[in-house]
């Protein structure tokens, strides 16, 4: 239950990440309006660089969602087939 539940989060952050870099390629000043404030006085860099955290941070945790989706499919196969050892 306990890698289900991980595989749920990581699937989830990793989705929430990749929507947000995908809302900031298309919407630039989506930071400056929600938090109102311009750190980069609208030159753009700021969104470069969180598009760039965002999809890292998304590849991140798909690659580990993948991960624990295939170690939970391994486990079932395994649980299915009482004959099936671990050598």
């Amino acid at each position: 239950m306990a890698g289900r539940l991980r595989f749920l989060l990581e699937a989830g952050f990793g989705g929430a990440a990749a929507a947000l870099g995908v809302l900031t390629l298309f919407w630039r000043d989506w930071i400056e309006a929600i938090f109102g404030v311009d750190p980069d006085h609208h030159s753009g860099s700021l969104e470069w660089i969180v598009v760039v955290v965002l999809f890292i941070i998304a590849l991140s945790l798909g690659g580990l969602a993948l991960a624990d989706w295939r170690r939970i499919a391994a486990a079932r196969s395994l649980a299915a087939d009482p004959r099936a050892t671990n050598s």
